[in-house]
């Protein structure tokens, strides 16, 4: 159980791979797990480890407040992590069920134990190439916050929607008042992960400098 040391690059692959298709540490909202792993990385990860990554720019998009108060009790970190189970089925997955290692084994296989073999072996695999490819997707709630109240919120909101690519679409959106007049750009967004970042929303997003001040992501959910 648990991720090994996160300084290392085995830890850093262990949690890489277990944020591979999920939002969060533990269950679907932000809990005293993903604080307690976020405190245990000294610092964001470089681009290889683009699931940690993720994770780790939603996670510090909260303040140090924030993720203090998060759901949950606070366990030591080698509670959290791949479990036995979780392994074997990754295991498992992967498991030839007609390989045959036996080098002690003297008896010759006839023609037709051959053939059946074989049979068995392009039925098997046949079958396991249908296995439909699933998209991994996540719905993001993005805060875009204009410079001041003589900010046009709503070019601002023509400008993010003017952001095409393959594999992000856009969905409602709303102004929230902030204080003094100001109001921000609350906008929803489905991408499929494999073809967006959040490094690349946020970059795109911020590009219109006239009319944006910065852009923070609210909520990161997995479909």
């Amino acid at each position: 159980m648990g991720f090994g040391d996160l300084k290392t690059d085995a830890g850093l692959k262990s949690l890489n791979s277990f944020l591979a298709d999920k939002s969060y540490i533990d269950g679907f909202t932000p809990s005293q797990a993903d604080a307690v792993v976020f405190q245990a990385l000294s610092s964001a990860p470089d681009s290889s480890h683009a699931h940690i990554l993720r994770w780790y720019k939603h996670l510090q998009s909260y303040s140090t407040q924030d993720r203090d108060g998060f759901k949950g009790q606070k366990k030591a970190i080698t509670e959290y992590g791949p479990r036995g189970n979780e392994q074997a089925g990754k295991a498992d997955d992967d498991f030839d069920l007609f390989d045959d290692d036996d080098d002690d084994e003297e008896e010759e296989e006839t023609e037709e134990q051959k053939k059946v073999k074989e049979e068995r072996l392009a039925a098997y695999y046949a079958k396991k190439s249908k296995k439909p490819t699933v998209v991994a997707k996540s719905s993001l709630l993005l805060d875009v916050k204009p410079w001041d109240d003589e900010t046009d919120v709503k070019k601002m909101e023509e400008c993010v929607r003017s952001i095409k690519a393959d594999g992000l679409l856009w969905g409602q959106a709303k102004y929230i008042p902030i204080a003094y007049g100001i109001k921000k750009l609350q906008i929803n967004c489905v991408i499929e992960d494999d073809k967006i970042s959040t490094d690349f929303l946020e970059e795109e997003i911020t590009k219109f400098e006239d009319y944006v001040q910065s852009m923070d992501i609210a909520a990161f959910n997995k479909i």
